[in-house]
């Protein structure tokens, strides 16, 4: 079966104008931020493109990597370092993986038990975010130790996530050690507030709406939020594995010119209700609408007893370059891989991020969707306090700022100077070695 695009691809060549494959099947976790692939079905921007497709929910991120692999899936929403990993052979067999754009920015948060939450500010005033929380929960856990009670339990979603590697980047600020004061697990999105509420866990770091809905349910407390801890990072890619991109390319373009559409129209605030209510159904993420609607309209609520925070950005989609997918996005990844022992051998980082951040295949498609784009695929981060913007041959970008919580900035252009920097690291050789 064969579509067309031609219409709404004015100034491709003819020749990307005809579809190899129409009928497809994507994979998506329960997280707001599947709301581009969702949006893009719901709202026609993929049979605007000659797609049919069909959106199947995955339990865990191993399925999501796992199917993409094994072809039960054509792509799917991937977290922004499982592209990475499955082209690195991390976790699992080695199946090269690209990735030509950038799902959302921030969407994360960090929430604790309430148990935790009362023995932290015992220690203290915790007004300072995640720096006061963290060092209340470095002094925690010296005591605990000296009483020769276990140490505390934390939660992400899959080995080398950004949610695991934000964990350890506010623990290891604050003095603790990911890997010996603590325990680390993986527990898949939607299990997250359960495991809190068993005691199983005593934290964890997860995307929404579970943040929330610990909260909603009166079970945790967020302490600090992904954009908190890094202003405007990146979070979901739209994956594929790269000879299924090579395999369909004309198919592979409108995918990324319909995923790009739903990211315009998601980032218009008039939209997000709509979205909202698109979202809350059982076929997608299965949650309240009043629980979704917190960080999709611009407010956000770290406790039940608590009344919500404006956070305009928590859920960016397409602003401040939000679709770009930079390969100095991947090379802060792949460097705090390294950093925590992923990485078994020293290798030429710049090469993987691109081989597997496709700038190349972004601006072909936003050429043609009249989207304006970056002429260099690298920046600094943690330099810009406000919004700031990016003079492109292709127009103005608008961008967004990019602290850091610690203080400090990446260049990606000097990363064992940037590494030299962390307070703790256990990499698995010598990082001098590291290309």
């Amino acid at each position: 079966m064969t579509g067309s695009s031609q219409n709404l691809w004015p100034s491709f060549p003819a020749n990307l104008r005809s579809l190899e494959k129409t009928d497809l099947r994507l994979g998506i976790i329960r997280l707001t931020d599947c709301a581009p692939i969702v949006i893009a079905k719901e709202r026609g921007f993929f049979s605007r493109h000659g797609l049919q497709v069909s959106i199947s929910v995955e339990p865990s991120w191993s399925n999501i990597r796992d199917k993409v692999a094994t072809g039960l899936l054509d792509g799917a929403q991937m977290l922004a370092t499982l592209p990475l990993a499955a082209t690195l052979g991390l976790h699992g067999p080695r199946v090269p993986m690209v990735t030509a754009l950038s799902l959302d920015l921030n969407g994360n948060a960090i929430t604790i038990s309430k148990d935790l939450y009362r023995r932290l500010a015992e220690a203290g005033p915790l007004e300072n975010g995640g720096l006061a929380a963290g060092k209340a929960l470095k002094e925690l856990i010296e005591r605990d130790k000296a009483a020769g009670k276990p140490p505390l339990c934390f939660a992400s979603v899959f080995p080398s996530s950004t949610h695991e590697l934000e964990l350890r980047y506010w623990l290891a600020a604050a003095g603790i050690h990911p890997d010996k004061d603590v325990r680390l697990l993986v527990v898949p999105p939607p299990e997250m507030v359960r495991a809190l509420g068993d005691g199983r866990i005593d934290g964890f770091c997860v995307g929404e709406p579970w943040n929330e809905m610990a909260a909603y349910l009166d079970l945790g407390r967020v302490i600090l939020t992904k954009y908190e801890l890094w202003n405007n990072s990146p979070e979901k890619v739209f994956g594929v594995r790269a000879d299924w991109a090579s395999t369909y390319p004309r198919t592979h373009r409108a995918l990324l010119a319909a995923l790009l559409e739903a990211a315009q129209w998601l980032d218009k605030p008039e939209n997000r209700l709509e979205a909202v209510h698109v979202l809350a159904g059982e076929s997608y993420v299965n949650a309240p609408t009043e629980v979704l609607s917190m960080s999709m309209t611009g407010s956000f609520r770290y406790a039940k007893d608590e009344a919500p925070r404006l956070l305009p950005d928590f859920n960016v989609f397409y602003r401040y370059g939000a679709t770009f997918p930079w390969r100095s996005h991947a090379l802060w990844f792949l460097s705090q891989m390294a950093r925590w022992g992923r990485l078994p051998e020293p290798i030429g980082l710049a090469r993987v991020a691109e081989e597997v951040y496709r700038t190349d295949l972004y601006r072909e498609v936003a050429a043609g969707l009249g989207i304006p784009v970056p002429d260099g695929d690298y920046k600094t981060e943690g330099t810009h306090d406000r919004r700031w913007a990016i003079e492109g041959s292709t127009g103005r970008l608008a961008m967004g700022p990019d602290l850091f919580f610690d203080g400090l900035s990446f260049d990606p252009a000097n990363l064992r100077g940037y590494l030299d920097q962390s307070p703790i690291s256990e990499p698995a050789f010598d990082l001098k070695r590291l290309g």
